[in-house]
């Protein structure tokens, strides 16, 4: 049976992952692992997921005394993966599927998958990647008042990866509190949406801020759905929460391991092997230089458990549900 999308739930579901590793008289599983671990990429090799996937796991692995071994399942924005993983893997904690947790759970708010969204939960957090608003370096908008200002004349176009992607809730959120609508353009993929607002095909885009960075000089940035942890490579652009006295929470690309909940339950002491060794990966020095030399942006590392992650994935969850209407309309 399908479980339905419900914050509360969802938290007290984090909270009770929390508990398995913290349980007293957990034995460390010396015989784990004892095999490959088997990782399910909902995209394709080479993307923003995979490099990351490769820069943690190459330290990680040290860490566990193992490799990890990648299968890809792009298609249907991550939904595929999911699916097969939940379908296919079996819940043994040497099976894991690792993805962006704010675009892909964002699909189970359009539409619930085959499977109880609860019966997995993300356990390790490696970034966070905040969204952001730009425009191309020759438009003729350069900041955000000539964006406002703009739509007063017309609605203004926007490019965006993916039309459930928290870059385009936070754009909505925008222009609910300013009053404005604007059109959302999906232009498949970091590459396509950051072209479009060089080439003027939208009036401007919006991505996660570590693609925009790596764009250089092509791009200005206007606005940060989130706090700007590195200044002028995003152009100094404000938090839109300080900019228009907002609460919105930080629109990320965060990226995650995640587990079936059923291996967890089952298999404590492994978990706790897992948990343990992913924590002590974020101690190990290799781990920003290994990053950084897959394009990471040093600010964006940053360690979260299973409790982070419940209470994000609750957090788009529920826009997701507001903002429906608007994100399926596309």
């Amino acid at each position: 049976m399908k479980t339905s999308l419900n914050r509360r739930r969802f938290l007290q579901a984090g909270a009770a992952s929390g508990l398995v590793l913290a349980t007293p008289g957990i034995v460390r599983a010396a015989t784990f692992p004892e095999r490959n671990i088997n990782v399910i990429i909902p995209t394709a090799e080479g993307g923003g997921a995979d490099r990351n996937f490769r820069a943690f796991t190459s330290v990680w692995k040290e860490k566990l005394g193992t490799e990890f071994e990648p299968g890809y399942y792009p298609g249907a924005s991550g939904r595929v993966g999911y699916e097969v993983y939940m379908g296919k893997s079996e819940p043994d904690c040497y099976n894991l599927i690792f993805g962006n947790m704010g675009p892909e759970v964002l699909n189970w708010a359009m539409q619930e998958p085959s499977f109880a969204i609860d019966d997995y939960f993300y356990f390790g957090r490696v970034d966070t990647d905040p969204c952001c608003l730009f425009v191309g370096a020759e438009s003729p908008l350069q900041s955000m008042e000539d964006i406002v200002n703009a739509s007063k004349e017309r609605k203004l176009t926007v490019g965006t990866s993916r039309m459930a992607h928290p870059a385009s809730i936070g754009i909505l959120a925008l222009g609910e509190k300013l009053g404005i609508e604007f059109n959302l353009i999906p232009l498949q993929g970091g590459k396509g949406t950051i072209a479009g607002a060089v080439t003027g095909e939208v009036d401007f885009s919006v991505l996660t801020s570590g693609s925009v960075i790596a764009a250089g000089d092509s791009v200005k940035t206007l606005l940060v759905f989130g706090k700007n942890r590195v200044g002028e490579a995003l152009d100094n652009a404000p938090d839109i929460n300080d900019a228009y006295d907002m609460t919105l929470p930080e629109m990320l690309s965060a990226r995650a391991f995640a587990i079936h909940r059923k291996a967890a339950e089952d298999h404590p002491d492994r978990y706790e092997v897992l948990t343990s060794t992913f924590k002590e990966t974020f101690e190990d020095p290799a781990l920003l230089k290994a990053y950084v030399a897959e394009s990471g942006t040093p600010e964006y590392l940053n360690y979260g458990g299973a409790e982070e992650c419940a209470e994000f994935m609750a957090a788009m969850l529920e826009l997701g549900a507001r903002y429906k209407p608007l994100l399926s309309g596309a």
